[in-house]
């Protein structure tokens, strides 16, 4: 279920937005979609971005959507370095734009939004840098 949830255009679209997004910053974002999450989603979340070895980015600005499609969970997680400068309540209300396209049922839109909203404060935070900038992580989505 997880790896069909997107038609081959809507993942393009998905990792497009990523790669858009990269471009104005040394941050990294990355998507993972799964069928089920037993537990905390947080906890999950923090599994998954341990496991893509999402902490090893050089500047610990990285960020993991999290979605766990048949339990209807979902989880944004950023690692130390851009939770260290996004105001308090970025993540809640960034979720909760998100949440608003999920309950009308557009799964791509949602995550595009996410990935943007991210993307513009890891670009605030953490320019590009033209010279050194490479990219740590992949843009694909990963399945679990």
């Amino acid at each position: 279920m997880a790896e069909k949830l997107f038609s081959p255009e809507e993942k393009a679209q998905i990792t497009a937005a990523i790669q858009s997004a990269e471009t104005r910053t040394s941050g990294e974002i990355q998507v993972h979609i799964e069928n089920h999450c037993k537990g905390d989603v947080l906890d999950r979340a923090a599994e998954v971005f341990e496991t893509l070895k999402m902490y090893q980015t050089k500047d610990r600005n990285g960020v993991l959507f999290y979605l766990a499609v048949l339990d209807h969970k979902f989880a944004i997680l950023g690692d130390a370095g851009i939770n260290a400068v996004v105001p308090k309540d970025f993540w809640v209300s960034t979720k909760d734009a998100m949440t608003a396209l999920f309950r009308e049922g557009k799964f791509t839109q949602g995550l595009i939004a996410g990935i943007h909203q991210a993307g513009d404060q890891l670009g605030a935070h953490f320019p590009f840098d033209q010279k050194g900038d490479q990219n740590e992580l992949s843009d694909e989505i990963s399945f679990g």
